[in-house]
């Protein structure tokens, strides 16, 4: 159910039939949840980016970029620094908007895991989403590895078993053999048509992709992989107060921590876990900053 200001919003024809963004609004309105938004404008942003993430996945598929373990990352090295850990650093002066375009215009070039494409997709649908200004003001100083991200992404994982075009999902592998560990379970775009994308094993139903994921297990293991109910989304209102800020606005933020894990293709979950083990020890160790 979608609410605008209070109040139930019905479907109108600002969203062509068959479009992405109305089978979004759809679900969206078939779903028990209560999605609450202030204005049509940040309903229609939400949707616009959902749509945008959809065709960034799509794009993704379509080009040369290798699935490989932190150990074997490649980049392109006039937009990125290539980290010992197999992180990408946005080089000084640098443009990030033409260093994230760089990843799809130069596929070729890159070789990354199945978390850090994710976050790939995310840049390059917001990106395409709020236009080059905004981004290049709002998302400086990028550093791609695994689900470390800007703030201003506002990512978080949620329990649901109701999917929207646009989500991440997660498919676990209990039982991966330990000799190929990145195929501990597959981060995957939720396409909208029944498929769904994860780097490395292309767009594939939900049953193709446990049974790709089964063929990796330990020899002898019957616990089959699943698709969990974890759903990685970025923080859409956030994003969309972004999107209506003046191009003379000036942003200011504190990055977050980056866990170099060493661990491909884990959960959004997982990582934030890491990622607040570490906050809350810090806040510990110093309680009065």
């Amino acid at each position: 159910m979608i609410q605008l200001s209070g109040i139930h919003f019905q479907q109108s024809s600002m969203w062509p039939s068959g479009s992405i963004e109305s089978g979004i609004i759809q679900l969206m309105h078939e779903d028990r949840i209560v999605y609450s938004y202030q204005s049509i404008d940040e309903l229609s942003f939400e949707s616009k980016l959902r749509k945008n993430i959809i065709v960034s996945a799509r794009a993704m598929n379509q080009g040369h970029a290798q699935f490989e373990t932190f150990a074997k990352s490649r980049c392109n090295p006039q937009y990125w620094h290539l980290t010992n850990a197999g992180g990408f650093q946005l080089r000084s002066g640098v443009i990030p908007s033409e260093a994230i375009q760089d990843i799809y215009r130069n596929s070729s070039l890159y070789a990354f895991e199945c978390a850090t494409a994710k976050v790939i997709i995310y840049y390059h649908a917001v990106l395409n989403s709020i236009g080059e200004h905004l981004f290049n003001q709002f998302f400086q100083n990028l550093y791609l590895y695994s689900w470390h991200s800007d703030p201003d992404l506002g990512i978080q994982t949620i329990n649901t078993d109701h999917f929207l075009p646009g989500d991440v999902v997660y498919f676990n592998n209990p039982d991966f053999a330990p000799e190929t560990s990145w195929w501990r379970g597959e981060n995957a775009v939720v396409l909208g048509d029944g498929s769904y994308f994860g780097h490395g094993l292309g767009i594939r139903n939900a049953e193709q992709m446990i049974h790709a994921l089964n063929k990796r297990r330990k020899p002898g293991s019957n616990q089959s992989a699943y698709l969990t109910n974890l759903v990685t989304r970025p923080s859409f209102k956030h994003l969309a107060k972004i999107s209506m800020l003046p191009r003379d606005y000036t942003a200011y933020k504190i990055q977050h921590v980056i866990i170099h894990h060493n661990e491909s293709s884990i959960s959004c979950d997982r990582y934030l876990f890491y990622l607040n083990k570490v906050y809350n020890q810090m806040t510990y160790i110093n309680p009065f900053p």
